[in-house]
């Protein structure tokens, strides 16, 4: 290794970006922290942990929405008992009573918000405007990412960084970036921003920022934080979980961090996320909505759910000690996409943490915690398909012993959310077939029961209207709260009462209109999922490039043609019923342009110069996103490169850097050979160039030779023989790979690239 660690301080000491070799160190030292798996069959039973003011404020919540249940289907029997109850009849109000016992819960969370923002509620005595506290924990900043962008990552973190530095904490934060990339391209452009950055911040003190790739990323990004807590989670008291697209100011990162000191017993502190930098219309949407309703919706859930929330799974602080000892997963029994590991992973860590007796508080109110919205609505259904099938895999859940009941009800809203979409489109189907039967089908005039008069379906047409016009009020109650709180406290920050206003209006018509697409798309993915199929894992989309037409053409011409489908069966039916359904109807035939529409930049910029849905982050961004944006353009100069074998040749000081990241070898990891990187050893050996070499490795294969000492060692001697490398070939090739045992099929490959 001599040769490599000449060639990186040279390296280093003509670019001033990559520290010597000698000192280079892209992990600490470990702190093992056990985590075992918990089950789910524990007899052990939460303890309640909240002040008595709890139980009033979840009494009301719930006794509000039971008695705005009752008497929407109160109603909603009146509307269909004129001519006595049929089947349908009877499907109607059942299908009604649970879509809006849904929508009554809703509201009247959203009321409870109302008054605890009215009333100034402050949970765990956080003050924004306080003095900035000293800490005397130690943290550390999680930062998983899966095929993400780099420039990305590694400026948000930057970002994050320089901020704390600036408030004078820095002793008190670690930085990890823990990678599960499976692309060679992104994970050698991870590792190249990785050294930029270290080289950044080496500069204020001691290395306080990591470096971790996993070679299998089994359990996703739950095993990507276990892992994790299993090797370095001793060291630290605390862990704030980001996602890829997370932002937060020092500001909030410190106070969160004192809020677990000054609260011993709690194990979980969620903030609310602002969404930002959206540049689409489809992105504008959801922060516009997302900044002026979710305040509302936040506070109200953490109104009434006070120490028995919920997680979100990023964007929080979580004290390392009881996720390790109550957190560990178990894997659910049976096959994909019910079986196996558990997807949706913060949801259930939550609820087996407070099980354990520890509270999980939410602080809506503490400002600078930032996230990004999927630019499109098919990059948004991809998302939602993944939750779909992780808040439908709690099912199984949701039996488990010994849970909080308030954890319970997380559950059953989760799953709610997505059987919610079938329910409506059962409900339309149901209402359609009830008035084709009002249409069609002839009175009964030889009734089984006694009556002088024929009998037929009939309903009330006045009193269905006001129900209806009862339950869209439920529906945009809460938008209009929100609207209320802002125009009152915030409406400079939105550019005014008309602009907030205005943007609310076209909010509405816009989700409006999206919303029956959005129900097809939930309920194919219910249906893919009882039918067996996996969602898979794939890299989410964040930038705002555009997706093909053709691409948006065939995703929705099945919405397209049921749209127009039901609008044809509606009108042949009955004229009211058309425009009783055009709500639904027009949504669906617009799909495709509204899908294409919506998810152009053009269309988000347009309608940002008309001062409609921007949001106060937008009119004024904080500096932590102007510093986020400036750094990422700084980081995207260097790019992904399309051939990272022409990235390391190029590079040796990362090829360096690179092999001194790398684990010990793994030829077997348990009892199953790793037929990847023995395809990757033999056609390495095989290929007469490097150009066929790279033709010939398939990206699996390339990451498996990538990642293991070895087979880097036979990639630079394929590079070695295309005269790539100016470092002495024997010097970069490790010793396992100069002294081979014989006798293996690797020992033969290696024998022959070094030859």
């Amino acid at each position: 290794m001599d040769g490599v660690r000449l060639r990186l301080e040279r390296a280093g000491e003509a670019d001033g970006l990559v520290p010597r070799l000698a000192d280079f160190r892209a992990l600490p030292d470990e702190a093992p922290l056990s985590m075992p798996v918990q089950s789910l069959r524990s007899e052990a039973r939460a303890r309640p942990l909240g002040p008595n003011a709890i139980a009033g404020r979840r009494l009301l919540v719930l006794g509000a929405a039971f008695a705005v249940c009752v008497a929407g289907a109160f109603g909603m029997y009146e509307v269909l008992v004129v001519g006595g109850l049929t089947v349908l009849e009877d499907v109607v109000l059942v299908l009604y009573v649970l879509l809006f016992g849904w929508i009554a819960l809703s509201v009247a969370s959203a009321v409870g918000g109302f008054l605890a923002i009215v009333a100034g509620s402050n949970r765990l005595g956080i003050d924004p405007a306080a003095p900035l506290p000293p800490l005397a924990s130690r943290t550390a900043l999680l930062m998983p990412t899966y095929n993400e962008d780099p420039a990305r990552v590694f400026a948000a973190l930057q970002a994050m960084h320089e901020e704390i530095a600036a408030a004078g904490r820095l002793d008190a934060f670690d930085f990890f970036i823990l990678s599960d990339t499976t692309d060679p391209a992104v994970w050698l452009a991870e590792e190249a921003a990785f050294l930029r950055l270290r080289a950044e911040v080496e500069s204020r003190g001691r290395e306080q920022v990591f470096y971790r790739r996993r070679r299998d990323n089994t359990e996703r990004k739950a095993g990507n934080i276990a892992e994790w807590v299993q090797r370095f989670g001793g060291a630290y008291d605390h862990m704030l979980i980001l996602d890829a697209d997370s932002i937060m100011t020092a500001d909030a990162v410190v106070r969160l961090a004192e809020a677990m000191e000054r609260h011993p017993t709690a194990a979980l502190i969620q903030t609310l996320p602002v969404l930002v930098s959206g540049r689409t219309l489809f992105a504008r949407l959801q922060q516009f909505a997302g900044r002026v309703y979710g305040p509302l919706i936040a506070q109200g859930i953490a109104w009434w759910h006070g120490p028995d929330g919920n997680y979100w799974g990023h964007n929080a602080i979580i004290r390392v000690a009881p996720f390790a000892a109550h957190a560990g997963l178990p894997h659910i029994e049976g096959r994909k996409p019910f079986g196996g590991h558990i997807m949706s992973h913060d949801f259930v860590e939550a609820a087996l943490m407070r099980r354990a007796g520890w509270s999980i508080h939410m602080v809506p109110g503490l400002p600078g915690s930032y996230e990004e919205s999927p630019p499109s609505l098919i990059d948004f259904a991809a998302r939602d398909r993944r939750w779909c099938q992780g808040n439908l895999q709690h099912l199984a859940v949701l039996p488990a012993r010994g849970l909080h009941w308030v954890s319970r009800i997380h559950f059953l809203v989760g799953v709610g959310a997505y059987l919610s979409a079938p329910l409506w489109l059962l409900f339309l189907a149901v209402g359609m077939a009830l008035a084709l039967q009002a249409r069609f089908v002839p009175p009964d005039y030889f009734s089984k029961d006694f009556s002088l008069f024929p009998t037929w379906p009939a309903q009330d047409p006045v009193l269905a209207a006001w129900m209806f016009a009862a339950t869209m009020g439920c529906l945009v109650l809460p938008k209009f709260m929100g609207l209320a709180l802002v125009i009152g406290r915030e409406r400079r920050a939105f550019g005014g009462a008309f602009a907030t206003l205005a943007g609310v209006v076209v909010e509405i018509v816009l989700s409006a209109l999206v919303a029956p697409i959005m129900m097809l798309l939930q309920s194919a993915a219910v249906v893919d999922i009882l039918i067996g199929r996996d969602a898979g894992w794939s890299a989410q989309r964040r930038d705002d490039g555009r997706v093909p037409f053709g691409a948006i053409a065939r995703r929705h011409a099945m919405h397209t043609l049921v749209g127009l489908a039901t609008a044809v069966a509606s009108y042949l039916i009955a004229l009211p019923l058309f425009l009783w359904m055009l709500p639904v109807t027009l949504g669906l035939i617009l799909s495709i342009p509204l899908s294409a529409w919506t998810g152009s930049r053009w269309a988000g910029q347009g309608i940002g110069r008309l001062g409609l849905l921007r949001t106060p982050e937008e009119r004024a961004p904080p500096p932590v996103l102007l510093r986020v944006a400036e750094l990422q353009a700084l980081y995207a100069e260097t790019g992904t490169p399309s051939d990272p074998i022409a990235r390391l040749a190029g590079d040796p000081a990362l090829a360096a850097a690179h092999l001194a990241m790398l684990p010990p070898p793994s030829w077997r990891r348990g009892p199953a050979i790793r037929t990847d990187l023995l395809a990757g050893f033999v056609k390495l050996a095989e290929a007469a160039t490097l150009a066929e070499a790279e033709r010939a490795l398939d990206a699996k294969e390339l990451a498996a030779v990538l990642a293991d000492p070895d087979g880097f060692a036979a990639l630079i001697a394929a590079a070695r023989r295309a005269q790539i490398f100016d470092v002495p070939p024997t010097s970069m090739v490790p010793t396992s790979a100069r002294r081979p045992s014989s006798g293996s099929p690797r020992d033969a490959a290696l024998a022959v690239t070094a030859s």
